[in-house]
């Protein structure tokens, strides 16, 4: 391909003995990795936040539109504000928006409509996704839209683990509050609401197992 605006890919080339072992160790460090929402109020620096999105911005997306915008808040007042309209949203889906065999499955992790993480988390990570992008006012489309903005949420969630930080990723459906809370416009949509900090010094976690690799894989050989 000779066109000027391609430049040549390059990366260290790995042996498979190799390739085994670095995935292998990668695997139990993610492995490693869980959901909570018992918090620390500890800081984190705005730095690390930063260099998270960054990192999740790599991520693929269609067409290379990155559609996608991460509302990083550490201001206690618009916490504040988040956490009550949150909760609003949270009370009524467990008190007759969800149907019982969702209250079931949930039951097992001892979960209820109070949010306080969503205070004292010391960041709040807002992921939004454009449905479209605004230029001059115009509208320019964008792609695959949900994939990308799923992709780069994986993204970001892998590099708050490496960074030794703790995520939780919270859907207050539904979630257009925020959209009015953080002053989006209006071909933003939020996505998905993930307090980010250390953990809680005597947090626990569900004991779960996941899937082996014969539950979750098919090969064709």
């Amino acid at each position: 391909m000779n066109d000027s605006s391609f430049i040549p890919y390059s990366r260290p080339f790995i042996e498979q003995p190799a390739m085994v072992k670095k995935i292998e160790a990668h695997y139990q460090f993610m492995d490693q990795r869980r959901s909570l929402r018992e918090f620390s109020d500890k800081s984190v620096d705005k730095a690390v936040i930063e260099k998270l999105i960054m990192a999740a911005s790599t991520a693929p997306s269609g067409a290379h539109k990155q559609p996608w915008t991460f509302c990083a808040v550490s201001n206690p007042e618009i916490k504040k504000q988040i956490r009550i309209a949150a909760e609003e949203e949270e009370y009524e889906n467990y008190h007759g928006r969800m149907s019982e065999d969702w209250l079931d499955d949930l039951r097992p992790f001892g979960t209820d409509w109070h949010k306080e993480f969503l205070e004292i988390a010391p960041w709040l990570i807002v992921v939004f996704k454009k449905v479209y992008d605004l230029n001059d006012g115009e509208k320019t489309k964008n792609y695959y839209v949900n994939e990308s903005v799923g992709l780069a949420s994986g993204f970001l969630l892998s590099a708050i683990h490496e960074a030794g930080l703790v995520a939780l990723t919270h859907t207050p459906s539904p979630m257009n509050f925020l959209i009015k809370i953080l002053n989006r416009p209006v071909n933003e949509k939020p996505f998905l609401l993930i307090p980010v900090g250390y953990p809680k010094d005597d947090a626990t976690v569900p004991d779960l197992t996941r899937k082996s690799l014969g539950e979750v894989s098919v090969f064709f050989e």
